[in-house]
């Protein structure tokens, strides 16, 4: 069974307790919390939660990965799945599908271990191919430290690359200062 509205709700606002000023900026979430629709299901409209892996290495590096459909460097990541039991096992589940790393060989940064590093909300442009309107996405991004070097294997259905940056040079604007934090 998906995430459910209690859990999505419960793992926010214990992020909201070390980012109170992100409140305004997650309305979309509470929004969509409070609808009929499930929120984790990739066809409700105007916004629906995902959740990405920030993976990062021995060297301190962060994982990112070159996705097909957007053309962009991002973390490991995308759309829930009704068998994902909550938002991390999603972000596990994704890094697994598209990079190639078990849920093994990482273990939650320390502190973090129920509640996202970084919680950020994006627009998606509409896909008429997928008969999808523009829309947003909410994504629960949990940080995780790889155990030990592991090969990346990419899923060459969504990915077309990948690069280990340092965290000066991560793609997200809020994870590169949130994990220039962590130093």
């Amino acid at each position: 069974m998906a995430p459910s509205v209690h859990h999505i709700r419960s793992v926010t606002e214990a992020y909201l307790v070390r980012h109170p000023n992100e409140r305004d900026s997650l309305s979309m979430l509470f929004t969509a919390l409070g609808a009929s629709d499930d929120p984790t299901n990739r066809k409700t409209y105007p916004a629906h939660v995902t959740c990405s892996a920030i993976v990062i290495d021995s060297d301190r590096r962060m994982l990112h990965i070159l996705h097909k459909a957007s053309g962009m460097l991002l973390a490991p990541g995308g759309h829930n799945e009704p068998d994902d039991l909550d938002l991390r096992d999603a972000a596990l589940r994704e890094l697994h599908e598209e990079a190639g790393i078990p849920p093994s060989a990482v273990v939650p940064l320390s502190g973090y271990e129920d509640v996202p590093l970084d919680i950020d909300v994006h627009t998606i442009d509409a896909n008429p191919l997928k008969d999808e309107p523009a829309h947003h996405h909410v994504d629960f991004r949990w940080g995780f430290l790889l155990g030990a070097k592991h090969a990346v294997t990419l899923q060459e259905e969504e990915v077309d690359g990948y690069e280990w940056r340092t965290f000066t040079s991560a793609a997200s604007p809020t994870i590169r200062a949130k994990l220039t934090l962590l130093t």
